[in-house]
């Protein structure tokens, strides 16, 4: 899993190059999350139904999984 620090506070912030870091930031945020999401997809769907069973999911669960509104 990726970890992205995300309290840093950006130098300059009010300015051009600042407004240019918070794009970026959130560009990079929003990569990292989809990565995550689809690394969390593939490795529950090599599991097979007795392994998802065995940690209470079903194979309708992945997508909810995956994209963090599981709730489990």
């Amino acid at each position: 899993m990726a970890a992205l620090d995300t309290t840093r506070t950006i130098t300059g912030s009010n300015g051009l190059v600042g407004r240019i870091a918070a794009v970026y930031n959130a560009i990079a945020t929003a990569i990292v999350e989809w990565n995550d999401a689809r690394v969390t997809r593939n490795a529950l769907a090599e599991l097979s139904d007795r392994e998802l069973e065995d940690i209470g999911l079903t194979r309708s669960d992945i997508d909810a999984i995956a994209a963090g509104k599981g709730g489990f």
